[in-house]
């Protein structure tokens, strides 16, 4: 083009480009910042970031030939491209500070909420059990019912919320929370009980993934953004210590019931809060006509396949350190679930690549490696997190035979120092390289872990390893948790963000049942060949009984192994990522093109 002369407007079917984003002010969910879902058969113009997230690019979003689209960077840039729609737009409709900082407390309330519902239940499972007469063996389903609910339903409810809208999927899902906290505690005996609590993971896998969604369709990439995912990042292990805190102290001065009593009230908060906080859409999120057609469009075959499969994957393992891993229908089932989930893959490229239809999860996203390494990350970084808390608490409460109230005295470090590091690494995120802060964080979980695998004496004063352990714990998950979501979030369009809120949280419940399995089947075996017994009457973790130490350090040397592997995965993976919390600032020249480039340039892209 001439010095000089004008751009020549492009045709309605071309290309063109979305503007970066120039100041932090936030875009209400679902405003007319998001693309309509009906237009994935079709050539929506749509914009791409770079490597590095910092420059916007051409690329076509045709549903057909997306695989191409997606993998036009790594082509060029030896696999290191990051290509997807950009989530940026010129229309901006800002809100106040105010307003702001009340819809990411309302969102980081689902996060908060879903970890304190879990792990407020493990301290009172004994109570529990006790009053409805649930055997030892079968306690842990009190747990696993809601954790099972929860990992199976993401992708479908993320897909759903994608579709009629973010702010809707939240405010129902947030009420069923409600209603079946509500309930659980006025159920009389086992089944009924643990149905309910599966039904109220149902809830979870609505609301959780759409804060996601409604976090990365409302703000533009910069400070805001980065505030806004730091204190989402906050919220999951803020949710644990109150999960400790809270039944902590009423184990000790009331009815386990209340436990449940205190999530019903939280959980109505945050649905009042999100109907009064979160932005109605100023457009609708999916123009597809009626309700009938809306519901056409959800890919309820995939829905169907990747349900079944998942369930029966994490099925067989939370009962494999029960029942025996070399029993045949563990076995079975494992294989089962594995041969339903590769077909849940051939179908959704079946329907990216042949047809029209928008599938549950666009495959070809996974061929960006950096993207998949980040799932992968994810679930190994989680699951040695979560087994972290898990195992602690079987060292204080079960081999130290502490209380329920002073076993969460000893999980306060993580609150505070979880609530402090959370802000500070927001200040980080647009200023400090993504490698090092993601780098930083693995590496302070590993030590946190080997503090519990080393043979310090079980008689030493927690302020000398149990204080620091806590505190380097949740120092590495509120500075992982940001830049995997901030990733996820800057690498899909407007139309995936509620999916990709999915897609993190069901790599993190997937890691944590592996990595849990993992670690419950070394520390058995460890205590059983102490004991000298087989693995069935290995029996439970006894105060001061040094095979059940030898055991819970026998599973920490299994944690920090999986720490370890997502350490090491992150510097192959990351090393070259710079800043990705840093807003994108390149000036762009009105065909399309950075400043500097060519249109050779332009065409690899």
């Amino acid at each position: 083009m001439a010095p000089g002369e004008k751009p020549e407007a492009a045709p309605a079917s071309s290309e063109t480009v979305v503007s970066t984003v120039d100041s932090i002010n936030c875009v209400p969910a679902g405003g007319r910042n998001e693309k309509p879902m009906a237009d994935v058969g079709s050539s929506v113009p749509a914009a791409a970031v770079d490597s590095d997230l910092e420059k916007t690019i051409v690329i076509p979003t045709s549903n057909r030939n997306s695989s191409n689209n997606l993998n036009s960077n790594n082509g060029s840039d030896g696999g290191d491209g990051d290509g997807a729609d950009s989530i940026e737009s010129k229309d901006e409709l800002s809100l106040s500070k105010g307003q702001c900082i009340a819809l990411v407390a309302t969102v980081t309330g689902a996060s908060f909420l879903n970890t304190l519902a879990s792990q407020s239940v493990v301290i009172i499972l004994p109570h529990i059990g006790r009053d409805l007469d649930i055997p030892d063996t079968r306690q842990q389903w009190i747990v696993s019912s809601y954790v099972l609910a929860f990992g199976c339903f993401l992708l479908l409810w993320g897909r759903i919320a994608d579709i009629y809208g973010k702010r809707l999927i939240f405010i129902l899902g947030s009420i069923w929370v409600t209603i079946c906290c509500v309930v659980n505690p006025f159920l009389p005996s086992e089944i009924p009980f643990d149905l309910f609590r599966g039904l109220h993971g149902l809830g979870a896998a609505a609301n959780v993934p759409t804060a996601i969604g409604i976090l990365g369709t409302t703000f533009p990439p910069g400070k805001a953004k980065n505030y806004a995912f730091s204190a989402y990042a906050a919220g999951a292990p803020l949710g644990s210590v109150f999960g400790n805190f809270v039944s902590g102290l009423i184990a000790e001065w009331a009815s386990w019931k209340w436990v449940f009593g205190a999530l019903a009230i939280m959980a109505g908060m945050i649905s009042v809060a999100g109907i009064i906080f979160i932005p109605v859409p100023l457009t609708p999120p999916v123009d597809r006509g009626s309700l009938r057609s809306k519901t056409a469009a959800v890919d309820w075959i995939g829905a169907t396949l990747i349900t079944v499969g998942l369930l029966a994957l994490m099925f067989a393992l939370t009962e494999g350190n029960v029942v025996g891993w070399t029993t045949p229908w563990v076995l079975v089932l494992i294989v089962v679930s594995f041969v339903i989930i590769i077909a849940f893959g051939f179908w959704q490229h079946y329907l990216e690549t042949k047809t029209t239809r928008p599938p549950l999860v666009k495959v070809s996203v996974f061929r960006n490696w950096r993207f998949t390494a980040v799932m992968v990350i994810m679930g190994l970084f989680f699951g040695s997190f979560n087994n972290f808390l898990i195992y602690a608490t079987y060292y204080f409460q079960d081999y130290q035979g502490l209380s329920p109230l002073q076993t969460m005295l000893r999980f306060i470090p993580t609150g505070v120092g979880g609530f402090i590091i959370a802000f500070i690494v927001a200040h980080l995120l647009h200023r400090v390289p993504t490698f090092f802060i993601l780098a930083s964080g693995h590496a302070c979980v590993c030590i946190a872990i080997l503090l519990y695998v080393v043979p310090i004496p079980p008689t030493t004063s927690y302020f000398a390893w149990g204080l620091p352990a806590m505190i380097l714990s949740v120092a590495g998950a509120d500075t992982a948790w940001p830049c995997l979501t901030l990733f996820t979030s800057r690498a899909l369009p407007q139309e995936d963000q509620a999916v990709g809120g999915a897609l993190i949280n069901a790599s993190g419940m997937f890691g944590r049942a592996i990595a849990l399995a993992i670690a419950t089947a070394v520390q058995t075996s460890t205590m059983a060949s102490a004991r000298g017994v087989n693995i069935q009457n290995v029996g439970p973790v006894e105060p001061w009984d040094e095979p059940s130490l030898k055991g819970l350090r026998a599973a920490s040397w299994a944690n920090f192994v999986i720490a370890l592997l997502a350490l090491i995965l992150v510097v192959l993976t990351f090393r070259s990522m710079e800043i990705i919390g840093k807003k994108p600032d390149r000036p762009e020249r009105p065909d399309g093109m950075m400043s500097g480039d060519t249109g050779d340039d332009l065409e690899r892209r």
